[in-house]
């Protein structure tokens, strides 16, 4: 057994202990409320070996490390594609200019061990926290750090529906091409059928790689109520069809289909089978509830207020170290009143980034236009 897999027992109440799981005992699905005082931050003397996502905000290759699953969670898909391209301006944007600032503060202790469990037991990480608590943030973190490429992002709205995350089959297009190729008598040839066929964030997620993809689901509770429920099936198995390439499986085998990073790769016997499980992150305001068997298949991280600590390494990560200090008063007064506000940590960045060529009193007038309760009456 890898020694960091006897390290971790979950407790009757959800929680994680370091003490070594019996084989009578069923892995369970943990969901943790983290603590957001900085006595939380580990510290270098933490038992943290086990730990691949260290929240150092320096890249390093630790993917490597990862053991196997475990065995409800291995699959076998292939043969394998080439990896999703490299880390995108997205990223860049959500973890700051000088993100390499992260490592002057790290994620508590259980929000790593969290985060960890997910990537160990090929699970979806389920975050949930208000608006601005660094919930999808989070997906480009994990994916900068373990080097794990761009981050696929599937936005969830209320019209979203599980064919919007698998792929895309632009049925009437391809008529309009076949009727243009007819009216020309032959002088223009339609695409084959891969030409109008685009996977999704999620289809291309589950293509079979060999080191985890990254997939943010934004919002899930956004969505239709079915939702939740549709997903279950595809975040089991870890595998889908596309009917379209069924039918013709046995006259094409094969067909090249554009992914949603906007390359080509081949689908055989229109089946999509993952070999590393994606690391999936759905987040969610706390608007709704989620059927039971969907919660089953996560392992929940609820993220809580950021404390002064958190707040002033997003400031420093996205405006650098002057602007941590000299906003001092404004994140000080952001934390005194988030605690009876609804406020968003990107309100605080704004302020702090306009008042920076204001001056008093303009600089307060400015920091209370631009930090307003969302929760307010309007």
């Amino acid at each position: 057994m890898h020694p960091s897999l006897g390290s971790l027992r979950w407790s009757g109440s959800g929680g994680c202990s370091c003490s070594r799981r019996t084989k009578d005992e069923e892995p369970g699905v943990p969901e943790v409320n983290p603590r957001t005082s900085e006595d939380d931050d580990p510290g270098p003397d933490a038992p943290d070996e086990w730990l691949i996502y260290r929240g150092t905000g320096e890249p390093h290759d630790g993917i490597g490390a990862l053991p196997g699953p475990p065995p409800w969670r291995d699959f076998d898909g292939g043969p394998l594609v080439e990896p999703g391209p490299a880390a995108e301006s997205s990223s860049a944007r959500r973890l700051g200019a000088y993100r390499h600032m992260a490592q002057l503060h790290r994620p508590g202790a259980e929000e790593l061990e969290i985060v960890n469990a997910a990537l160990y037991l090929r699970r979806p990480l389920l975050v949930t926290g208000d608006p601005g608590a660094g919930k999808s943030t989070l997906a480009h973190a994990v994916a900068y750090e373990l080097g794990l490429g761009r981050v696929l992002r599937w936005p969830v709205v209320s019209r979203s529906v599980l064919g919007d995350g698998l792929y895309r089959y632009d049925a009437i297009a391809r008529l309009q091409d076949t009727q243009i190729a007819r009216d020309t008598r032959g002088t223009t040839t339609p695409g084959g059928i891969g030409s109008y066929l685009r996977l999704g964030p999620l289809g291309t997620a589950l293509l079979p790689t060999a080191k985890p993809r990254v997939l943010l689901i934004d919002e899930l509770d956004k969505s239709d109520i079915d939702l939740p429920n549709d997903l279950l099936n595809v975040l089991e198995e870890g595998e889908f069809t596309i009917p379209e390439l069924e039918r013709i499986a046995d006259r094409e085998p094969e067909v090249e289909v554009l992914t949603d990073d906007g390359a080509k790769v081949t689908v055989r016997d229109g089946l999509i089978r993952c070999r590393a499980f994606p690391f999936v992150v759905l987040t969610s305001n706390g608007e709704r509830d989620f059927p039971a068997p969907l919660l089953r298949r996560c392992v929940s991280l609820e993220l809580g207020r950021p404390d002064h600590k958190r707040l002033a390494t997003v400031v420093r990560a996205h405006l650098g170290e002057e602007a941590a200090r000299s906003g001092d008063d404004l994140i000080q007064a952001f934390l005194s009143r988030s605690r009876s506000e609804l406020l968003a940590t990107d309100q605080l960045l704004n302020a702090i980034y306009l008042t920076h060529y204001a001056a008093q009193p303009t600089r307060d007038r400015i920091a209370d236009l631009l930090i307003q309760a969302l929760d307010r009456p309007r």
